[in-house]
């Protein structure tokens, strides 16, 4: 019989979502990841096994809508809300789908679910970048 966990695995999961959004898959190192979701690397390790086990349960959480009454799903916080599930799939399909099956399968669910998921991600990603539609147009240069 293994040890109960004592932590909210959805706020771990949120905050390590946080972490690998704001540095990529591999920009996050596991001392990252033990910084931003206060655990022991012991404890991640036990949990999910790796660093990339870690993203995967982040990925499956955060891409899987969220149930009435799911808790810790419908309140805001770290790693949620559609921009945030956004850029993990993004993070999912640019760094890990080409050479993970897993990652590419929880992707390619997503993807199945939205018509206009091609669209929803290009935007997405051109808003990330700061050339979506929502981005100001740069001041005209003038010539002096």
């Amino acid at each position: 019989m293994g040890r109960t966990r004592s932590f909210d695995e959805a706020e771990v999961l949120g905050r390590a979502a946080k972490s690998f959004l704001a540095t990529g898959f591999e920009g996050t190192s596991l001392d990252d990841l033990v910084r931003s979701t206060g655990l022991h690397r012991g404890s991640l390790y036990q949990a999910f096994g790796s660093k990339r086990g870690l993203f995967v349960a982040a990925l499956r959480a955060r891409s899987v809508p969220a149930e009435p009454g799911d808790p810790g799903r419908e309140e805001p916080g770290p790693g949620r809300g559609e921009p945030a599930v956004l850029d993990l799939l993004l993070v999912a399909t640019l760094e890990l789908a080409p050479r993970d099956t897993e990652v590419r399968s929880i992707v390619g669910e997503w993807l199945a679910d939205r018509p206009d998921a091609a669209v929803v991600l290009g935007t997405r990603l051109l808003d990330r970048a700061g050339l979506g539609a929502a981005t100001p147009a740069p001041a005209p240069v003038i010539a002096t």
